[in-house]
């Protein structure tokens, strides 16, 4: 018999692998963050369905229906633009006084912006309201760094599979109530047609309904759900320490005669100039890309469903459009559910991603063959199965974001500085979320004008789909790649 060699003279490579013990998930705080997943998407999809309709009541386009696009995406853009001067701020404030904290003040404000859009009679209320939802609205950054603080490397894949679930509920949850409740004084004339306070604000209700469930939201927040921080620093200590001023330069200065334990240092928040690393840039321009277009493609998606046929879109009416966006969350939510960890697992987070951005063609090129069948043949078998196709590769696409997420938290140079990491990484999608609705839109329009090229708007897609699969050529096979270098 030969004997063993012994384990320091066994080739690396010739050593059994040892199985990857996994950390079970911890479920009394993954239901609460999973559940702050829900308030960004209820209120936004909420006013999706009816924005292109309000848009021509309040008299904003004077009739020129080839304008609705473009006013629907200057609001769209409203929110991403507060948004993008605030995100990174918030994010690193979490770092200091915790992530609770920011995440009640976030709920609160979407709360107070869903009943201000519903009673704003004027296109520029309509923005006002936007933009405070945007400039405070930091609940989804918030989760994605309360779920890195409470998960591992080898829970994490199995915590985000369960990520796109919310997101799904509450998509559905948002277009159903906007689709459906929008008007209910001329729809539903035997319940409330005797109010003249939703005569006077016909959207109202719905935004109401919406407020009213993130106001659960957040009591359950208050309630349940535990810091994930575990140092934290009084708010006032920090405007003493001139925390906002300083935070993007350089670090505080440290007392010449005190030795710093470098642990210690380690697990300190780092400013914004040590967090600007390849790594986190390179997952910064994969994530702005992909949020490019997926906010692009999701704001000209319901315009698209609303212009009529002879203008190049389906001429559908608001349930119908609630109901199509409901059904995709849906089928997009169990298809991640069931099947994302098993592909992580067998592919890796680069593949499924690059996999996912590239569905974004054949998503374009259905645009113009969707409304070339209802030209011909009306809205028929052939029409809805070109939907039903096109919303089915919206999946592979909603799949890119749970792998970025993974990316963001291997890219942190240290676990103190999860949440300002993010925020990088939400900043440039933020910005990417600004022009993507507005220039969507407005190319959509442009291209529905007499004289100008049909076509702009499915070239101008393309090219955010190629991009995108460009910067997804920058990240590892695995988020573990980067974990395991630093």
């Amino acid at each position: 018999m030969i004997a063993q060699q012994n384990d320091q003279e066994t080739p690396l490579l010739q050593r059994p692998e040892q199985p990857m013990v996994k950390t079970p998930l911890p479920w009394d705080q993954i239901w609460i963050v999973l559940l702050l997943e829900m308030p960004e998407f209820i209120s936004s999809l909420t006013l999706a369905p009816f924005i292109p309709q309000l848009i021509r009541d309040i008299g904003v386009t004077h009739g020129d229906e080839s304008q609705v696009g473009h006013y629907a995406g200057i609001l769209e853009s409203s929110y991403y633009a507060a948004h993008t001067l605030t995100i990174f701020h918030w994010s690193q404030l979490s770092d200091h006084i915790g992530r609770k904290p920011v995440i009640l003040t976030a709920l609160l404000a979407i709360v107070i912006s869903m009943f201000s859009f519903g009673l704003s009679k004027t296109f520029f209320g309509l923005v006002v309201s936007r933009i405070v939802c945007g400039a405070f609205d930091a609940s989804d950054s918030m989760a994605k760094s309360n779920l890195m603080d409470i998960t591992d490397a080898t829970n994490m894949p199995k915590a985000y599979s369960y990520v796109p679930i919310p997101w799904r509920i509450a998509t559905t949850i948002g277009a159903l109530v906007g689709g459906s409740l929008s008007r209910p004084a001329d729809r539903f004339p035997d319940i409330f047609g005797r109010s003249e306070l939703l005569k006077t604000y016909p959207y109202l209700l719905p935004c109401s309904i919406s407020a009213f469930l993130i106001l659960t939201i957040w009591l359950v927040t208050y309630i349940r759900l535990k810091e994930s921080v575990s140092t934290k620093t009084p708010l006032w200590e920090l405007i003493k320490r001139g925390f906002f001023g300083q935070s993007y330069s350089r670090p505080r200065q440290l007392l010449s005669n005190v030795i710093v334990d470098p642990g210690e240092v380690k697990s300190k928040p780092l400013p914004l100039r040590a967090l600007l690393t390849w790594k986190v840039l390179s997952v910064t321009a994969c994530y702005a890309t992909t949020g490019l277009f997926e906010i692009g493609f999701n704001s000209v998606l319901p315009v698209f469903y609303a212009t009529p046929i002879e203008l190049g879109g389906l001429s559908l009416d608001p349930p119908r459009i609630g109901t199509l966006l409901a059904a995709s969350s849906v089928i997009n939510g169990i298809f991640q559910l069931l099947f994302y960890t098993r592909l992580n697992d067998c592919f890796g987070a680069r593949a499924i991603h690059i996999t996912g951005v590239s569905s974004g063609i054949p998503m374009v090129i259905l645009f113009p063959v969707i409304n070339a069948l209802a030209r011909a043949y009306g809205i028929g078998m052939a029409v809805w199965l070109c939907v039903v196709v096109q919303l089915m590769l919206m999946t592979n696409l909603m799949m890119c974001f749970p792998c970025i997420t993974l990316f963001v938290r291997a890219a942190a140079p240290n676990r103190a500085s999860l949440g300002a990491t993010n925020g990088i990484a939400q900043v440039a999608v933020a910005v990417a979320r600004i022009i993507g609705p507005a220039s969507a839109a407005s190319v959509f329009s442009y291209s529905l004008q007499e004289g100008h090229d049909a076509w702009s708007i499915y070239y101008f897609f393309i090219a955010i789909a190629f991009l995108a699969v460009c910067t997804a050529l920058l990240l590892p096979r695995d988020p573990s790649v980067w974990e395991d270098s630093q």
